[in-house]
């Protein structure tokens, strides 16, 4: 069996509203509520990202996503409507730009995770190699 992951905890001041937000961007299905106390977002057949309040500091988290090249232009046209503030590096100025090297975005709201999309993967090297 593919080793995959299934679901994993996202921190939040606002579960709810955090998970709303992230599943309208991506246009994906949310519940305000869910298995145990989590707001979940169901980011693909696979993969669920449950949010959880608490009222603790939490470190900045962050996810990638890779799209396509339409659901990127989709997604992209949905942060701009929101007003959401994006860049093109991982920290540094709010540039409102594309990534150059990567064909990428970052944001960082509401909750102050770090968010990206790309196009293609650039964690991985180019052959399927595993070792």
């Amino acid at each position: 069996m593919t080793i995959q992951l299934d679901h994993t905890i996202v921190p939040s001041h606002s579960q709810v509203a955090s998970a709303q937000r992230l599943a309208e961007l991506l246009d994906v299905p949310w519940a305000a509520s869910g298995l145990g106390p989590f707001s979940p977002v169901y980011v693909n057949d696979g993969l669920t990202l449950d949010f959880l309040d608490t009222n603790e500091d939490y470190p900045v988290y962050h996810f990638c996503f890779r799209v396509s090249e339409p659901e990127f232009d989709a997604i992209l046209a949905r942060i701009k409507a929101a007003g959401i503030r994006y860049r093109s590096t991982p920290h540094g100025p709010v540039d409102m730009q594309v990534g150059a090297q990567y064909g990428n975005v970052y944001w960082n709201e509401p909750d102050g995770h770090n968010w990206e999309m790309l196009t293609v993967s650039y964690a991985r090297p180019p052959s399927d190699s595993h070792h």
